[in-house]
């Protein structure tokens, strides 16, 4: 596994996990904020702009994160984040083992299936994935994603490099995802966060993952679309993570 790395090596350790379509400088910024306090680790996740394999599930990309946390910090880290896809591969880690964080914020992942979305992802990327490399195009994109325009260039250049094949099959495993009820199990404090301008999809997610995960925190963030808070609000995404950790 490829990954970004922050900070101290003798701090507590803070892992976030970027959107699908986007790779570690979705919290580039956040982790510069960070770097003084905590030991921060960005990995890029499989299939994206700089992995080192393909994407095959959420289940094992999830899997593999569970192995690094394993090796380098004894199984155990303080807190985890992730946006969307990679939201879902953070429910997923939390399904899969009960104790591996003491904190998780999970932002705008998906948890309904669609078999409609589905089935329109492939006939859509097979007619229009060559546009993607063109700037005017991926501008349009870009744009209909709300990112901060100073993140164009980073977004361009690091979507030109995920191939059509993992394109189409990070984008089919976020469609489909749904809830283990093993992760009800989970022994850490979960924070859940969306935008009250995000999709219906979304938002009923958010409560859904709020009732299924007892104790949790359910976020509804005023006047914010999808990932806007961490992608575009580095500064406010920090103050949450100390909120969440009590400024320890």
């Amino acid at each position: 596994m490829q990954c970004k790395e922050y900070g101290k090596h003798n701090s507590d350790v803070i892992i976030l996990l970027h959107g699908g379509g986007l790779s570690w400088w979705n919290y580039r910024e956040e982790a510069e904020l960070l770097e003084n306090r905590f030991r921060v680790i960005l990995p890029i996740l499989d299939g994206h702009a700089g992995s080192d394999r393909d994407f095959s599930t959420i289940e094992s990309n999830a899997a593999d994160i569970i192995s690094f946390i394993d090796e380098q910090f004894g199984g155990k880290v303080l807190l985890i984040g992730g946006l969307s896809l990679g939201g879902q591969i953070l429910l997923e880690i939390l399904s899969q083992r009960a104790d591996i964080c003491q904190y998780a914020m999970v932002e705008s992942a998906l948890v309904i299936p669609s078999k409609l979305t589905h089935s329109m992802i492939k006939p859509a990327f097979g007619s229009c994935y060559g546009l993607i490399r063109h700037r005017w195009f991926s501008r349009l994109q870009f744009k209909s994603l709300r990112i901060k325009p100073e993140l164009f260039d980073d977004y361009y250049r690091d979507t030109c490099r995920i191939t059509r094949q993992n394109m189409i099959s990070f984008m089919q495993a976020n469609s489909l995802y749904s809830l283990k009820d093993s992760i009800e199990n989970n022994t850490a404090e979960i924070h859940v966060y969306a935008g009250d301008k995000e999709t219906r999809a979304i938002r009923a997610s958010a409560k859904r993952i709020h009732k299924k995960m007892h104790g949790s925190t359910l976020h509804i963030l005023k006047r914010m679309y999808h990932g806007e808070f961490s992608i575009n609000n580095a500064g406010s995404y920090v103050d949450e993570i100390y909120a969440v950790v009590k400024d320890r």
